[in-house]
């Protein structure tokens, strides 16, 4: 199971332009693309609160409005896998591996994105975030794709790149991996319970033999 912001994808440039972009038509400033490597990860409503700071929450629903709306036609801009998942999708698929994603990005977003980007492979579930169903940490929707699959918690490894990823893997169960070509460093993955983190995708294939 794989998160998809910052492990499948770079997707960064494309969060963050969708955020300035509707910062600065409400009036509000912009923040660097590093910056979102801490904004992101929590959902858009998240993001949103944060980006626009504490004294602005009031405009957090109709910031997110027009972040879905320019994200819609940007998605794509520069939004592309990290060298070497390829080749690790490939792989999986050849050993008949199943594979699920689960992201706090928005359920259409994560759709699109996932289509776009990974329409080649064939993922057995994807989902991205559906109210009411709580966001990542919370192992919900995690352990419900599980349920669905028929396959037990401790056979699933889960890769991510957030403190979140990691601490979904813990609640559910699952064996969490951290990688570290996403949006956070190494000191967070150990922390909030990484049992192994790598550095490049091509070690995920090493892991599984």
């Amino acid at each position: 199971m794989f998160d998809l912001d910052g492990t499948l994808a770079d997707t960064l440039a494309d969060i963050a332009a969708s955020a300035n972009h509707a910062l600065a038509q409400l009036g509000r400033p912009t923040h660097p693309v590093s910056s979102y490597r801490y904004l992101a990860g929590q959902g858009l409503e998240s993001l949103m609160i944060d980006a626009l700071g504490p004294d602005h929450r009031h405009l957090v629903e109709k910031g997110a409005e027009l972040f879905r709306a320019y994200y819609k036609d940007h998605s794509l801009d520069f939004t592309r896998p990290f060298d070497g998942i390829p080749q690790v999708l490939d792989t999986l698929v050849a050993k008949n591996i199943p594979m699920a994603v689960l992201s706090n990005k928005p359920h259409p977003a994560t759709l699109q994105v996932m289509r776009d980007v990974f329409g080649a492979w064939p993922f057995t579930v994807i989902q991205g975030h559906e109210p009411p169903a709580p966001l990542k940490p919370d192992p919900t929707s995690a352990m419900a794709i599980a349920s669905k699959l028929g396959i037990a918690p401790q056979d699933w490894l889960y890769v991510g790149d957030t403190r979140v990823d990691m601490e979904t893997a813990c609640r559910a169960g699952f064996f969490p991996l951290g990688v570290l070509w996403g949006f956070r460093d190494e000191p967070e993955l150990q922390e909030s319970g990484a049992k192994k983190i790598i550095a490049h995708p091509l070690e995920l294939l090493e892991l599984i033999g």
